[in-house]
């Protein structure tokens, strides 16, 4: 009998570790991957469909929370010492690295889900020793449990954190649902190195969009200067750069560098090759910690995280303006930390300008400042901000708390969202808000009065895509609510046909004035009404949309929103190193749509004629049926490329040219998941249930942004 002792006992279909055999994805590297439409499912989710959390938090001790997150600030922990005696700095930290991901190119990262507890985030270079601040909270988060999501408990530790210090902080809301694996779906770049920055053009000016950080595992620059190079206006630009992917201007980033820096202080105070692995590539007995430093006591003033050494201020742990007061007072002259890192120190300091060594308050120990810091007040226009800071305190802290604000919630959308005690009642203009809509009138007859218009099914159609379509769940923006799609830049856009949207909008505006209602909701009633003429099923629709007026509108902040490609109407603005298809995705997964629904709205729009380019309107009828799925599937043809994104089917016994189609169009008849959904919507027997589907994945996309129905 064969001895089996040693073999592996687990079926490799469910094994996690690295010898799982090739995947579909090692074979075929350049295959369309749906998964970014399958991240967070249900299944991934142990609270279970009837978990809320939005009633929960309402149920929070929010004072008692407050209390206990003020008691951590000082509470010192052996494991893991508090800096000055004090975990405020640390705190910060943490909050800011948690929310700065955020960029605006696509609305992704921020701290809108607790992503900072998974891969990459945990393991990032940037995050050095994050995953302490994260443990130190566990005792609360168990005490406090589903009241408070790790998401809202990493961001309002920070506001805490500020207030123990003597800060200044604007508000909190509180609403942040967790996930409960990796966000696999954010691009960070093409680097597999860390600190690699293989994402710039030709010049430093070129940043790849839609990132921000100007190299793989950095929340935004490097504070040793560009690659390390100590050169502060170089520096200055890759600041400006990323601050304003980041939504920041100059003023708010100039306010959140001096107000973050105004405490506590970087690491570097040994040799970074005695630094461990970060969490994620840790031995299983560090239990989920990692960077395990073995130089002296690897805690305290033995800590190594970023390289870099040493308090920005004279007082670490007391909101002052002790920044600008050290950063203008000296010449700084640029010297190494301990552990090799480029760092500036004040030339002939002053006793009584010195710090407390971290923990032994009889030894001082010198403040210094990063490149990042220098290029403060070596940028003319950083440098003028200063100055305006440095004499005007007051002015400082006020704009060190807006700015906070803006980049802890700059990801949870419209002020509608925000839940809790401490929400302000100002609201900003970067939360775009929208008046409160009417609902009192007539539904009735305004679908009547759409109908006789005189505007197409197709213009109705396209025109209530266009202005719902923009909407991104990544940071809860665009959307119909508002009916922006009438204000600059969205009227403008190439996308949305200028000319043809003037003159449906043209005709819209008097009906909903007439009726007393919104602009944005008869825009959306009008693409109902559009669908329900080519259906003959009528599409719900629920009024209280409002109408934004443009001084509530950033043109800038929205010209991010602009569509390069929309694949539901078969429009891309120019060609990318992104294949259409990918893009397709990628547009889908901010609408929040699965697969199904991408395949049932593709299909359906085209067979009513909805295609930008041309391609892919295979029939004259224009009516919302199976028809598009039977031709794409069409054994008959041959289909052969005519440019980059265009091909042309010929009838197999003719030769004849008899369609053409888009790469959007015919991935859904090449891919083999896509070809899987396309031959269910074309069987006999799911034509009412291509209807049903159609209806309701169209009214998701209209109701995205209704978080008031939510």
């Amino acid at each position: 009998m064969k001895d089996n002792a040693g073999l592996c006992p687990v079926m490799h279909g469910g094994n996690t570790t690295n010898n799982t055999g090739t995947t579909n994805q090692d074979w075929w590297p350049n295959q369309l991957n749906l998964n970014i439409l399958r991240q967070h499912d249900q299944k991934s989710n142990p609270m279970g469909s009837d978990f809320n959390y939005s009633h929960s938090f309402e149920q929070l001790d929010y004072d008692a929370l407050k209390k206990d997150l003020h008691a951590l600030m000082t509470d010192s922990q052996d494991w893991w010492p508090a800096d000055y005696g004090h975990y405020g700095p640390f705190f910060i930290r943490m909050t800011w690295h948690a929310a700065g991901t955020y960029r605006t190119g696509d609305g992704r990262g921020g701290g809108g889900t607790g992503a900072q507890r998974f891969a990459p985030l945990n393991s990032w270079p940037d995050n050095g020793n994050l995953d302490k601040a994260r443990r130190l909270l566990w005792p609360i988060k168990q005490k406090y449990g589903n009241k408070i999501s790790w998401a809202d408990l990493l961001i309002l530790t920070g506001n805490v954190a500020i207030e123990s210090m003597g800060g200044k902080v604007f508000g909190f809301g509180g609403g942040r649902e967790d996930i409960w694996y990796p966000e696999e779906d954010i691009y960070w770049g093409v680097e597999t190195d860390w600190l690699a920055d293989n994402r710039y053009e030709d010049t430093r000016q070129s940043l790849e969009n839609p990132l921000a950080a100007v190299q793989m595992g950095l929340i935004y620059v490097n504070p040793e200067g560009p690659n390390g190079n100590p050169d502060p206006l170089l520096s200055a630009q890759d600041i400006r750069e990323t601050f304003g992917r980041m939504a920041m201007n100059d003023e708010e980033t100039v306010a959140l560098v001096a107000g973050g820096h105004t405490f506590g202080k970087a690491h570097g105070a040994g040799d970074p090759s005695l630094v461990g692995a970060e969490p994620e590539g840790a031995p299983i007995e560090q239990m989920g910690f990692g960077w395990k430093n073995a130089h002296n006591s690897g805690v305290g003033r033995d800590t190594t995280t970023s390289g870099i050494e040493g308090p920005w201020t004279s007082n670490p742990t007391q909101w002052d303006n002790g920044y600008f007061n050290l950063l203008f007072k000296y010449d700084w002259a640029l010297t190494k930390s301990p552990a090799g890192a480029n760092i500036w120190h004040p030339i002939n300091i002053v006793e009584t300008d010195m710090a407390p060594e971290v923990d032994d308050e009889s030894l001082k120990v010198t403040p210094m400042m990063t490149t990042a810091d220098m290029a403060m007040i070596k940028d003319p226009s950083y440098r003028a901000i200063s100055e305006r800071y440095h004499q005007n305190p007051d002015e400082l802290a006020d704009a060190f708390s807006k700015a906070w604000y803006k980049l802890l919630h700059r990801d949870m959308g419209p002020k509608i969202r925000y839940q809790g005690p401490e929400v302000p009642e100002e609201e900003m203009i970067w939360q775009d808000p929208v008046p409160v809509g009417s609902t009192n009138y007539d539904v009735s007859a305004i679908r009547r009065e759409i109908k006789s218009c005189g505007l197409s099914t197709l213009e109705l159609v396209e025109t209530a895509w266009a202005s719902a379509s923009t909407f991104r769940g990544t940071d809860m923006r665009g959307g119909a609510n508002g009916a922006r799609i009438s204000l600059s830049p969205q009227k403008d856009w190439a996308v949305n046909k200028p000319e043809q949207l003037a003159r449906v909008l043209n005709i819209l505006k008097p009906i909903a004035e007439s009726h007393g209602a919104s602009l944005a909701d008869v825009i959306v009633l009008g693409g109902g009404v559009g669908i329900e003429m080519v259906s003959d099923v009528q599409v719900a629709f629920t009024p209280g949309r409002g109408d934004a007026l443009a001084e509530q509108t950033d043109e800038e902040s929205f010209s991010v929103l602009e569509p390069m490609a929309d694949g539901f109407r078969n429009y891309q603005k120019t060609q990318f190193t992104v294949s259409p298809e990918e893009m397709l995705l990628d547009r889908a997964h901010l609408l929040g749509l699965t697969a199904s629904e991408m395949t049932v709205l593709v299909g359906g729009l085209r067979s009513i004629g909805l295609s930008d380019c041309g391609h892919g309107v295979w029939s004259d009828d224009s009516n919302l049926n199976t028809g598009w799925f039977n031709t794409l599937l069409d054994m008959n043809v041959e289909w052969s490329p005519t440019g980059p994104n265009s091909y042309e089917a010929k009838d197999k016994k003719s030769g004849e040219v008899v369609r053409t189609a888009s790469r959007v169009d015919l991935v859904f008849g090449s891919n083999s998941e896509l070809r899987a959904l396309a031959e269910l919507y074309a069987q006999e027997d799911n034509k009412a249930k291509f209807i049903t589907d159609f209806i309701f994945a169209w009214n998701k996309v209209m109701n995205a942004d209704r978080f008031d129905l939510t």
